[in-house]
């Protein structure tokens, strides 16, 4: 089985980019990268040293339910292209593991498909969590901070 790698919808950047309110309703907060640490979820690298960026609080679910976290996340400040939908992780990732977990069509937790998992295992952790018909897809967030990174999906 293979998996894909999914950045944020580029309609959703695109209203935040514009100062469209966050998922608390308020308006992106603007800062300047330092060339490190401040991944955009939408193209998925690195916003660049100097350049500005977006910090918002972002809630990756459809519905609201005690599993629909809510946590901040970076964004170019100017328009970026989407990266493609890939099969290969990310140049973003600069940490040397993040939780990779899996959710029902619910959009629930599977408990027991959570793991810290090192970087260069993520696409194989995601197939191994796949194996469980039940789950609909998977999240990557911060193994320190729990800040949602990316969606990843079966091929």
């Amino acid at each position: 089985m293979s998996v894909i790698f999914k950045p944020l919808p580029t309609e959703i950047v695109r209203a935040l980019q514009a100062g469209g309110p966050d998922a608390y309703g308020d308006p992106p907060e603007r800062r300047f990268s330092e060339g490190t640490g401040t991944p955009c979820r939408h193209c998925l690298k690195q916003v660049a040293a100097g350049k500005p960026y977006l910090v918002v609080a972002y809630r990756p679910f459809e519905t609201l339910q005690p599993y629909a976290e809510t946590g901040p996340l970076f964004l170019c400040a100017e328009t970026c292209e989407p990266a493609a939908p890939s099969g290969s992780a990310p140049e973003m990732l600069e940490s040397p593991n993040y939780i990779v977990r899996g959710y029902n069509a619910e959009e629930q937790i599977i408990y027991g498909t959570g793991a810290v998992t090192p970087t260069a295992e993520i696409g194989a952790q995601a197939e191994s969590i796949f194996a469980d018909e039940a789950v609909a897809f998977v999240h990557v967030r911060s193994a320190t901070n729990n800040c949602y990174q990316f969606r990843i999906e079966r091929a």
